[in-house]
């Protein structure tokens, strides 16, 4: 197997690979959205799913030019991740796909709720700020990983730049954006309750991440009294 890369250092195997898992995801998102829904001409749902794609084929793009590396380290949980994280990934990820279906049969279907496109636009505002906040950690923090563990492999040490200098988990703050803009830019009140709790999932993994690093990784003690708000400056 070819382990050639191209200009942006991305390897032929890490494209398939993207290019495949983008487009499962985008079928998987589709039936989420439109059999619930029970039709196939929900409006919302298919601006979502259009703006869902376009923000896809940008963060692609964004990162073959900016930081390729983010294509191997994002593509898998890796075994040494902490065992109470593993956990907390699983129901993070029960919860995301529990929001689009909850939202097509509201929107889409029984129209449990009568959600402006005021508030639709204010979801897409969300849903782009924390796209736009996650790239930026991930560009910031090359040990920006999806499970908790201390990278020693790769030889993981404090980040205090860029959104880091503000809070020391910027990533998450803008994961909570993300999942209340899902919910709302779907125009479903209801899809809010998985949104709430994949935001309280966040603030729990905030907890436990930050005993671990304070525990394990050299230097984050003197870095946490120095950025004192691990979510949301100025509060917490």
């Amino acid at each position: 197997m070819s382990t050639a890369r191209n200009a942006a250092g991305v390897s032929p195997v890490q494209w398939r690979s993207t290019v495949n898992r983008l487009v499962a995801a985008l079928i998987i998102l589709a039936v989420l959205l439109f059999v619930p829904a029970g039709r196939i001409t929900w409006t919302r749902g298919w601006i979502f799913l259009l703006v869902f794609i376009l923000l896809m084929a940008a963060s692609i793009a964004y990162f073959t030019h900016v930081n390729p590396e983010m294509f191997a380290v994002r593509s898998r949980v890796h075994p040494d991740t902490k065992r109470w994280d593993k956990i907390v990934i699983c129901l993070l990820f029960a919860v995301i796909l529990a929001i689009p279906p909850i939202a097509g049969l509201d929107d889409g279907r029984f129209h449990w709720s009568s959600t402006p496109w005021w508030v639709v636009a204010l979801g897409y505002l969300m849903q782009i700020a924390g796209w736009i906040g996650v790239a930026w950690a991930e560009t910031v923090n090359r040990f920006f990983e999806p499970g908790v563990r201390i990278q020693t492999e790769r030889g993981h040490h404090v980040i205090d730049t860029g959104p880091y200098a503000l809070i020391r988990h910027p990533g998450y703050f803008a994961a909570v954006l993300l999942f209340v803009g899902i919910a709302l830019s779907l125009g479903s009140w209801w899809a809010l309750i998985p949104a709430g709790f994949g935001s309280l999932l966040l603030v729990l993994r905030t907890v436990w991440e930050d005993r671990t690093l304070h525990a394990e990784l050299p230097g984050y003690a003197e870095y946490a009294r120095r950025v004192r708000f691990r979510l949301v400056p100025g509060v917490w």
